[in-house]
């Protein structure tokens, strides 16, 4: 990324029937080995049988609440972040319950190379109607701009695609009212809400968003393979892939110093979980050396999620 001076069933049920034996009363035996056969011989009762009550199931969506607790989780990692001089924003989403955790914030910010999702999203969907045609060359680079963030790949197809058109394109059919193209034509300063990458991603993993199910997985499939450091050398393994490192994501970071003032930008957003079930978008904005503010973000999600999972 370039570097530029820029203004979260678990119910069980059990009914154990027991009847009196003509012995030494009635043991339920859950773990370990089998008890030892007595020496003394025992009678055999046949209990009746009767219907158990059938319980009321659950909705399987119902059943499991793991984001239960990160609304307190996230405000201490918001609080602890806002003490190392940090302002981070952040959205969690549960896509089997539709459960949303935030930090109340919702406050655009540069996505940086965070748009190069949209870039991908909007070229891939062009050939998918025919209206263009992509190269070995060009599938390739879209790879590398996915997976290790190159900025030449990003330009060329900016230029090609229309630049701020993309972002005009995107917002319409994701319904993004928080993103906005850049004032100067540079894709970097696109502006954005960890709101709308949450409702991005959660769009472009069910379709509702337009592209079609084999282009998505080009993009999701290449964000499963994001490189420790980008094309620049730079670590993009800031944020959920540090974070929530016990879990399996596909993830699109950003970064690039400076924006209002000196302040460091790192922006990490992605899927989260088997199936992936979680979206996570989270910034952050912070006024120090760029190690201590990859160091912030990352801090922030193992905050979130202790132990490195949802």
């Amino acid at each position: 990324m370039r570097w530029r001076r820029l203004p979260n069933r678990a119910m069980t049920s059990m009914a154990i029937v027991c009847a009196a034996l003509l012995v030494n009363g009635c043991e339920a035996q859950v773990w370990g080995a089998p008890p030892a056969a007595e020496s003394t011989p025992q009678a055999t009762v046949v209990a009746p049988q009767a219907s158990l009550p059938v319980l009321p199931e659950a909705p399987p969506d119902q059943l499991a609440a793991p984001l239960d607790g990160l609304d307190a989780r996230v405000r201490q990692a918001t609080a602890d972040a806002a003490a190392s001089g940090a302002d981070i924003e952040a959205v969690v989403l549960d896509r089997n319950t539709g459960q949303i955790v935030s930090n109340g914030a919702n406050k655009p910010f540069p996505l940086a190379s965070v748009v190069k999702l949209f870039i991908a999203d909007d070229l891939l969907l062009q050939e998918s109607k025919g209206e263009t045609q992509l190269s070995a060359a060009d599938r390739k680079s879209l790879d590398i701009m996915l997976r290790s963030s190159d900025d030449s790949a990003a330009q060329m197809f900016w230029n090609r695609s229309g630049q701020n058109a993309i972002i005009a394109r995107v917002v319409a059919r994701y319904g993004l009212t928080g993103t906005t193209a850049p004032s100067n034509g540079h894709w970097d300063v696109t502006l954005s809400t960890a709101s709308d990458l949450v409702r991005y991603y959660d769009m472009l993993l069910d379709g509702t968003g337009g592209l079609p199910p084999e282009q998505a997985d080009v993009i999701i499939s290449n964000l499963a393979q994001s490189t420790p450091t980008g094309i620049d050398g730079y670590p993009q393994r800031f944020g959920i892939p540090e974070g929530l490192y016990a879990e399996p994501v596909a993830v699109k970071q950003g970064w690039f110093c400076c924006w209002n003032g000196a302040n460091q930008l790192h922006v990490s957003t992605g899927t989260i979980g088997p199936e992936r079930r979680y979206v996570m978008a989270i910034s952050s904005l912070e006024p120090d050396d760029a190690a201590a503010a990859r160091e912030t973000i990352t801090q922030a999600v193992k905050t979130m999620f202790p132990g490195g999972k949802i």
